[in-house]
């Protein structure tokens, strides 16, 4: 039906004045607009959202609807599934139209990393006696270290014996894909326009020439020299901060709807759900869930690898999509075809609906009609989801 995104903002930048319920709003709204839809069909809003405090709690599923254009009739919900959140709400939204109980849902997510950091929160609930979600049962059955995605990083890069060298080369591919798609405008008729609103900025500056329109992370002109003069994370390491997801403000949604749905508002589908998995492995490598996943989505699918034309891997890290790949075998030309996180960015809760809208576009831009989505989480979790493309 639809699927639409904001271009990615990096910390402090262009997106960073957004309140991320109004943020979400603008994504909900085009939603509407895009297939012409009576705001009253929606059933339910599930959205996707990892550090839910301060402008971010209070169900921003449900304050997102509220400073949408959506009747106030219409719930919202908020999933945490880490990095995979809104990719749970497709899911969740899929499996409630296919049961019946719903015709029309919004599937959707958000996070401003400028404004509710993703390195601090932690810290403050533990530093006010709040505790942390490490149990004495976990941290029993878990002695290591604190499950952390940057030891998990550099795990799977020993793992599978990926070099510095390799996940250089692999940030620069993707710098250089979101680039030409860019310049291409491959992304022009997925992203959803929105006024620049930088943090202490004026909130109010509307005007074509303040429209936030393209992925601010983008290197357009990243060379393999300076990435490689980027420092390790950790000391005889293999990942830098070029080699890492950036961090990023954004929102993403997609609308899903049975036939039902479908023939009540009277809009073209873009793609059909074929199959939807998810799986659980070890939290403290974390990151490497995502390839037993998709040969256990392929199977229930009845699915071959070779049967899928395009595939979406979140680039957490470099390492991930290389593990995967070198796990699959699949072509490379085949993966993240406009690039990845590393250059536009990965704002969290919003990423899964993110990747989903970009595969929709890319499997129609391009005459494709396969396509699989995956990507890691936090706590050792995949999702995948399997479409076909429609129209």
């Amino acid at each position: 039906m639809a699927a639409a995104r904001t271009a990615g903002g990096r910390r402090g930048g262009r997106l960073s004045g957004w309140h991320p319920a109004d943020l979400a709003a603008q994504v909900i709204d085009a939603l509407l607009e895009r297939t012409n839809a009576d705001p009253a069909l929606v059933d339910d809003v599930i959205m996707g959202c990892v550090l839910q405090a301060g402008e971010q709690s209070g169900c921003i599923g449900r304050m997102a609807g509220l400073a949408s254009k959506l009747p106030k009739t219409v719930p919202g919900v908020t999933i945490d599934r880490q990095c995979g959140s809104s990719q749970q709400a497709l899911h969740f939204a899929a499996q409630a139209v296919m049961s019946g109980t719903m015709d029309c849902v919004i599937a959707a997510g958000v996070e401003s990393m400028s404004r509710i950091p993703m390195t601090a929160l932690s810290g403050i609930y533990k530093d006010a006696g709040l505790g942390h979600y490490m149990s004495p049962t976990i941290r029993a059955r878990y002695p290591g270290p604190e499950f952390s995605q940057f030891i998990g990083a550099e795990m799977m890069a020993e793992k599978y014996q990926l070099s510095r060298d390799a996940l250089d080369c692999y940030s620069l591919q993707s710098h250089q894909r979101a680039a030409q798609a860019t310049r291409d405008g491959a992304f022009t008729a997925e992203i959803v326009p929105v006024a620049v609103r930088v943090a202490g900025g004026p909130a109010d500056a509307v005007s074509d020439a303040a429209m936030h329109v393209a992925d601010e992370g983008i290197r357009m002109d990243a060379t393999l020299e300076g990435i490689r003069g980027v420092k390790l994370l950790r000391e005889g390491g293999r990942i830098t901060a070029a080699s890492a997801s950036q961090i990023c403000d954004g929102a993403s949604g997609v609308v899903v709807v049975n036939d039902r749905g479908l023939r009540a508002i009277g809009a073209q589908p873009l793609a059909r759900v074929h199959h939807m998995a998810v799986l659980g492995g070890d939290p403290v490598i974390m990151l490497e869930a995502p390839l037993p996943a998709t040969h256990h989505a392929l199977k229930k699918a009845g699915v071959r690898l070779d049967d899928i034309d395009l595939f979406e891997v979140n680039e957490a890290f470099a390492s991930v999509p290389l593990a995967w790949l070198q796990d699959t075998g699949v072509d490379p030309a085949r993966l993240n075809v406009n690039g990845g996180a590393i250059a536009l960015g990965h704002p969290l809760g919003a990423s899964g609906t993110r990747l989903m809208t970009t595969l929709v576009h890319a499997l129609h831009s391009r005459g494709k009609r396969y396509g699989l989505q995956t990507m890691c989480e936090g706590g050792g979790q995949a999702n995948v989801t399997i479409v076909e493309r429609l129209g």
